[in-house]
């Protein structure tokens, strides 16, 4: 499988360092970011090639794994599945616009391709969507950051936003993926509490899920990537995982 990264920046360096290369069923071989110097380092560290037009990679890969933006995802998703390529998105936010979301997955169907979402920054993903076959009858998130993971300069605890996950994702773009990812897998438009802690040096989320089965608890608490405090290490793992088990024989999880 020949694999196109679109978005040079943290999470794809550390994909690049940590998935096989031995591998023979996954070759990390096209980069493209809108800083050319960024693809043209990732590129010479994976031993592949930098495009400078991202157009130029489709004819060429199996899969793109997107780990730009939100705003990269409008952009480029529905030209990635009609040249037939599948694609990883990252910045998951972008598929809680609705009418965004379900044109991806009509076009997908059309030409038969796969779009995938890893679970991002939090764990139950999978506890998850198993309760959603019944169905939820609340879900909520709660995530604690620390001010320097926000950009912030504070000495007291402050709730940064209350609300719905749709409205979250468009507020802090960069920030608060897990909320989509939860929202998808419940098939709801998920509560949201976001609190900037001075006392925490993690980005930590809390996420409560009751209904018919029982409740479900679980609380992860990151550590943010060095080169980048608004990155939890848990997001790129799950990426990693997810490119990964795409050429296992054996999958666990559903």
């Amino acid at each position: 499988m020949i694999v196109g990264i679109l978005g040079c920046g943290v999470i794809a360096n550390l994909i690049v360092q940590n998935v096989n290369s031995n591998n023979s069923n996954i070759e990390l071989k096209y980069f493209y970011d809108r800083d050319c110097e960024r693809a043209e380092n990732l590129a010479n560290i994976a031993g592949g090639i930098a495009v400078y037009n991202f157009d130029h990679m489709l004819d060429k890969v199996d899969l793109v794994l997107e780990a730009a933006s939100q705003e990269s995802v409008r952009q480029t998703a529905f030209k990635i599945i009609e040249s037939g390529t599948d694609m990883i998105t990252l910045s998951v936010g972008a598929l809680m616009d609705n009418e965004f979301r379900q044109t991806l997955i009509d076009k997908a169907k059309k030409y038969n391709t796969k779009i995938y979402a890893p679970s991002g920054a939090v764990s139950g993903i999978d506890g998850i969507k198993a309760t959603s076959v019944l169905g939820i009858d609340k879900i909520t998130l709660t995530t604690r950051k620390s001010p320097k993971s926000l950009g912030r300069e504070i000495t007291e605890e402050e709730i940064l936003f209350e609300g719905k996950a749709s409205e979250a994702v468009q507020k802090f773009p960069m920030n608060i993926n897990v909320a989509a990812s939860l929202s998808l897998a419940s098939n709801k438009d998920i509560d949201v509490k976001i609190i900037v802690d001075p006392k925490v040096n993690r980005n930590v989320h809390e996420v409560e899920v009751s209904g018919s089965f029982g409740q479900l608890k679980t609380t992860t608490m990151n550590l943010p990537c060095n080169a980048n405090p608004k990155t939890s290490m848990l997001a790129a793992l799950s990426a990693i995982k997810l490119l990964r088990s795409l050429g296992e024989p054996l999958i666990i999880g559903t």
